[in-house]
């Protein structure tokens, strides 16, 4: 049974923290932790559960000390630094912060690095790592001649229980040119952007060399209630962004992200639609389809309460683990592991023996 380390525990690395002690084919034995208040803490009464005998600590080297399978990394950033070591103590790694789909020279860094400490690496998520990429190239299986391939996330950003990455990162209430300036797109595109590559290589359009991105700006026209407080008319409301894949100038291949704040009081007088929030999924092709995912938003009404989307996010990277421990050391994308399955709930699971467990046992004997 793969022996599981959470690193940070955040929103998502407590929803993790849960899928991992929910999770039949899995054990937590440690989590590292930021927050001096958090150190020592019992990790099941640190997620509101009873206590797990398991504690959070600060120390990097204790923790990379502990007999470990697989490091679910999850930090605000990630520091490359701190990744190399836990991949070269011996562990593997499914992160949702990036390495989705690197491009040649860092993939064959994390490649070698990997080989190195017999170890895999595996970057996944929601959007970007997942409704992006994996969702898009298995629903174009079932089309041919594909022209065009979008997928777009809708979000009411009242709804994210973070005002610091809102109001900070995000740049909500700041002013236009300061939005504009921000480095979120540089930050961003280091996810959506390998979305765009993994589509276009897997379905073999011939991109042209350079993506293009665009951040587009809604300004309040009146005051706004939002959860960092009052937005000023003409400060920063609603923000688009989009990466998109050319062929001869043309898009193909779309990865887009609309956040507002409400959709009321918007210039211009952006609007989700009469689908609400949602993630999009379209294949342009013979046939082709459009898929939409809803239920993965937090509701207006408590933005304080768990957010569906973190939650997917977390269970995302916790199912992946067991196929993750079983893989061939090197840095792995969905094109490189078998499809990944949640399990059955506590009462409804039937103990088997199925090849993604025998797989690691022989991993773990050679």
């Amino acid at each position: 049974m793969p022996r599981v380390i959470q690193w940070a525990t955040g929103g998502l690395g407590q929803a993790a923290i849960g899928a991992v002690l929910d999770h039949p084919d899995l054990e937590l034995v440690g989590a590292w932790v930021h927050s001096p208040h958090k150190d020592g803490r019992d990790l099941g009464e640190l997620i509101g559960r009873a206590p797990i005998g398991v504690r959070a600590t600060t120390d990097i080297d204790a923790l990379l000390a502990i007999d470990a399978d697989c490091v679910l990394y999850s930090p605000f950033m990630a520091d490359p630094a701190v990744l190399r070591a836990i991949l070269s103590s011996g562990k593997n790694v499914v992160t949702p912060l990036g390495w989705f789909y690197p491009r040649a020279k860092e993939r064959e860094r994390y490649d070698s690095l990997c080989r190195e400490a017999g170890v895999t690496l595996h970057g996944t998520g929601i959007h970007p790592g997942g409704i992006t990429e994996r969702l898009p190239l298995v629903i174009s299986a079932l089309s041919g001649s594909v022209t065009a391939v979008r997928a777009e996330e809708f979000s009411d950003i009242r709804t994210y229980a973070a005002p610091e990455v809102v109001r900070d990162w995000m740049l909500f209430g700041a002013t236009p040119d300061k939005a504009a300036a921000s480095p979120m797109v540089q930050m961003l595109a280091g996810g959506y952007s390998q979305s765009v590559w993994m589509i276009a290589d897997e379905l073999g359009f011939d991109l042209d060399p350079d993506l293009t991105v665009t951040h587009d700006i809604a300004v309040a026209t009146a005051p706004i209630d939002s959860p960092i407080g009052e937005i000023a008319p003409g400060h920063v409301a609603a923000q688009r962004y989009r990466w998109q894949g050319t062929v001869d100038g043309t898009p193909v291949i779309t990865a887009a992200v609309n956040w507002f704040m409400g959709e009321e009081h918007l210039d211009p007088p952006w609007s989700f639609g009469p689908a609400g929030q949602r993630y999009e999924i379209e294949i342009v092709g013979d046939p082709g389809s459009t898929t939409t995912f809803t239920g993965m938003h937090g509701h207006v009404s408590d933005p304080t309460a768990t957010d569906p989307g973190i939650v997917a996010t977390a269970m995302h990277c916790v199912n992946a683990i067991p196929y993750v421990v079983a893989a061939e050391p090197g840095l792995r994308t969905y094109l490189d592991l078998p499809p990944v399955a949640g399990r059955a709930a506590a009462g409804l699971h039937r103990s088997r023996r199925d090849p993604v467990r025998s797989a690691v046992e022989t991993k773990g004997s050679t």
